[in-house]
């Protein structure tokens, strides 16, 4: 039988999709695809294949995927030459007789005017490379990351509240494990080629709304303080942002702000099988000892 391969499998969401198949096929079904094999010794602990490549390496990439039948691109990171990586590798899996790839990209509305620096035209430029592939994909289209948007509310929200440009847009973040786990679900089930799917959590909240969920948290008001973007992006330094990505920070509010990922439809929750883990649920396992 030929295996699964994910693609970054030492990052969160790669590791997590991997520990979400290791409860749907056994782990001499699974492969990883690590640059360094010690940052991922405890997926080989549990029986997963560690297979060393780079994005950026395309012999690595061939040699990797033999022998693999369907494969998870997890995108690799912002700040990078994504186009040239992700195009290796949907390269490669088409050499190697790979049959099915999954891919992740952000959620984009036709006809949104956002665009994220880094994000936006990669994502294109990898769909337009998958379709004209000839392998079969499906896309698992994010939201933004539930367990990564504290850190957007700026520094201590009990004391300073929550503390973001203005706007009144809501949004449907959704859990890495999660995804992760909606991932596992396309990688082993039939009937997913050709599909996408938009992995919205729920229900959507604007950052208004977070701050009456840790309000209620807190037992005590914790107020909603809109702010100008300078203040914003010098705040966001503070909390430990280095300058080539404050600005991307910015971005993913103004959309958020903007209601650019509210949610749309159950594509998360059919697929995990169970209710998603909303924002207010994911804040009180988060601030509820502070």
């Amino acid at each position: 039988m030929s295996k699964i391969l994910v693609t970054g499998a030492s990052g969160v969401l790669g590791k997590k999709t991997l520990q979400h198949l290791l409860d749907r096929r056994p782990a001499s079904d699974l492969v990883g695809l690590v640059r360094d094999p010690a940052k991922a010794q405890d997926l080989a602990e549990l029986g997963v294949e560690l297979r060393t490549g780079d994005y950026l390496d395309p012999e690595s990439l061939r040699k990797a995927f033999v022998g693999i039948g369907k494969l998870m691109l997890v995108p690799t990171h912002a700040f990078t030459d994504r186009r040239t990586a992700h195009a290796n590798v949907i390269d490669a899996a088409a050499g190697a007789g790979v049959r099915h790839v999954v891919y992740a990209p952000i959620i984009r509305d036709e006809g949104s005017t956002l665009s994220m620096k880094e994000i936006t035209a990669e994502d294109e430029f990898t769909r337009a490379k998958l379709a004209a592939s000839g392998l079969a994909h499906t896309l698992a289209e994010h939201p933004p990351f539930l367990d990564v948007i504290t850190p957007y509310m700026g520094a201590d929200p009990y004391g300073n509240g929550v503390r973001v440009p203005a706007g009144d847009g809501r949004f449907a973040a959704a859990s890495r494990d999660d995804l992760a786990a909606a991932q596992a679900a396309i990688l082993t089930e039939e009937g997913h080629e050709g599909k996408t799917y938009r992995l919205t959590g729920g229900p959507s909240v604007s950052f208004a709304g977070i701050a009456e969920i840790l309000s209620a948290i807190h037992g005590s008001e914790v107020p909603y303080v809109p702010v100008s973007d300078e203040e914003y992006l010098d705040a966001m330094r503070t909390v430990g942002f280095p300058d080539f990505a404050v600005e991307f920070v910015l971005t993913w509010v103004r959309g958020m702000n903007a209601g650019e990922w509210e949610a749309k439809g159950k594509d998360l929750e059919t697929l995990i099988g169970h209710s998603p883990t909303t924002t207010a649920e994911f804040l009180r396992a988060e601030y509820a000892a502070r």
